[in-house]
């Protein structure tokens, strides 16, 4: 994995810049903006996906594959994080001295000058974005903004605007975070992870607390999040020495500034809540609780920004959602294929929790994909605790584990044998064998849903012709 150096100097004029691993969410959406801002682009990645399809459509030179030669011309190199550092056009890059930036050095130079709202946590920070990004418009403001996923109503991740507001989701994995000269911060929780990287819970937690003294003009923090009330913690100490920008919470804690009075997610959510005194109500497109809480925390950025609560509630309402976010693919003889990003506990027991509100009569089958061997054997406990109890069946796979070298210890079977109910689970590490055993056990009104930040959306189209294939052949 490639780290941003933290201390580094950005260029100012960055030449004809190409990108290595440029069809990820973050990475496309950058390339995306440079290219508009009229810098020279070209990128490559392993294999063709809806991003590098989109940025070629754009004009963008996309290679399939890597080789040194993809380099070309180029002035600078912006890498993602998750690159192995034998990367032959990383290589070539250091070979021939040209900078090279991580992409949020990249995301920074794009940032300059502007206004910027960051949003972190370690979880909900992309839908967060995207209702952020949705409320701005909807009241008349055109901010810049790069999202990790593509936000459903506007078919991007990215855009250019004319304000001053530059929204970004902000990463807190590898304290890439601390970069931004932020303005407003958002933190929706803190839940100690990337370990591997901190090398313990008390530098993971000082990051953030880093990140929230960074913010100029405000910080929006949780107010229900274990996690966020100890950064909130230290963030009080600064304030009665006289040391902090303005804090607002927000969550279902009856002190909280921005506060939940209430929440139905029997379907699309709906919820009740109360600042400066006053009440209002909305429904959002999107299921479960954990979006209310996400609206809210939003509603307290744009109503720290200035704006009249129900007028941003009414266009923060307006969210559709983001792509890999309990994003609907198919129904196959009345089961129901959705795709989610979900690759922490916390994500899961939310997503399921969510997915229940569409299920009705029929079951909730997961197929889990487990991201990352340092991940797996960390959590594997708490991934089978909380698929066991939020799914009636789930189908285990093997792990992805992406820019990690493989351990041969630490499989996905972790998982499913941490399950106390061995008929609820599966663990199948062949793709087409998982699909047809899916498609065997599917009963109409069942709604299936991947999970996982790595591939496994790439089972989906298998997983619906196994479908296809098990009712069409019987008539169902």
């Amino acid at each position: 994995m490639i780290y941003p150096d933290l201390e580094m100097t950005i260029p100012d004029e960055l030449g004809k810049v190409h990108f290595v691993g440029i069809g990820g969410s973050g990475m496309s959406g950058i390339a995306r903006m440079m290219h508009q801002a009229g810098v020279r682009v070209t990128g490559s990645d392993r294999s063709a996906n809806y991003s590098t399809v989109a940025l070629e459509a754009l004009g963008i030179p996309v290679a399939v594959g890597h080789s040194a030669e993809n380099v070309g011309d180029a002035d600078t190199l912006v890498v993602t994080g998750a690159l192995w550092e034998n990367n032959p056009e990383y290589q070539r890059a250091l070979a021939q001295g040209l900078p090279v930036l991580h992409r949020s050095q990249a995301l920074a130079w794009l940032a300059r000058g502007k206004r910027v709202v960051s949003v972190a946590g370690a979880h909900g920070k992309t839908t967060s974005t995207g209702m952020i990004v949705t409320g701005l418009l909807g009241l008349g403001t055109d901010p810049s903004f790069v999202n990790g996923g593509i936000i459903e109503t506007l078919g991007v991740s990215s855009g250019p605007g004319n304000d001053e507001l530059f929204v970004i989701e902000a990463d807190e994995s590898d304290k890439s975070f601390l970069l931004y000269d932020t303005s407003v911060a958002l933190i929706t929780n803190v839940d100690p992870e990337h370990l591997d990287f901190y090398g313990s819970r008390e530098a993971f937690m000082q990051a953030f607390v880093d990140f929230a003294r960074a913010a100029r003009d405000l910080v929006v923090i949780s107010s229900d999040d274990p996690g966020a009330l100890e950064v909130l913690t230290a963030l009080r100490a600064d304030a009665a020495a006289g040391e902090t920008t303005p804090i607002r919470t927000f969550g279902e804690a009856t002190d909280a500034d921005v506060r939940i009075v209430s929440i139905d997610d029997s379907g699309p959510v709906r919820f009740t809540v109360e600042i400066d005194g006053a009440q209002h109500s909305a429904q959002l497109e999107v299921y479960g609780r954990h979006n209310a809480i996400n609206a809210v925390g939003s509603l307290a950025v744009l109503t720290g920004l200035g704006y009249e609560a129900g007028a941003a509630l009414a266009a923060i309402a307006g969210f559709g959602g983001t792509k890999r976010r309990f994003e609907f693919h198919a129904e196959v003889g009345g089961v129901r294929v959705y795709d989610d990003y979900a690759h922490h506990p916390t994500e899961v027991a939310a997503l399921l929790d969510s997915a229940r509100a569409v299920v009705g009569e029929g079951r909730l089958v997961a197929i889990h994909q487990p991201h990352l061997y340092s991940r797996t054997s960390m959590f594997h406990r708490e991934f089978a605790e909380v698929l066991e109890h939020g799914a009636d069946y789930t189908v285990v796979l093997s792990v992805d584990g992406a820019r990690e070298d493989p351990v041969p210890e630490v499989t996905g079977a972790l998982v499913s044998n941490d399950f106390t109910d061995q008929e609820r689970v599966a663990y199948i590490d062949d793709w087409q064998r998982a699909a047809d055993h899916l498609a065997e056990i599917a009963r109409p009104g069942d709604v299936m849903v991947t999970m996982s930040c790595g591939s496994v959306y790439r089972i989906i189209p298998q997983v619906v012709d196994a479908l296809r294939g098990r009712f069409e052949a019987t008539g169902q």
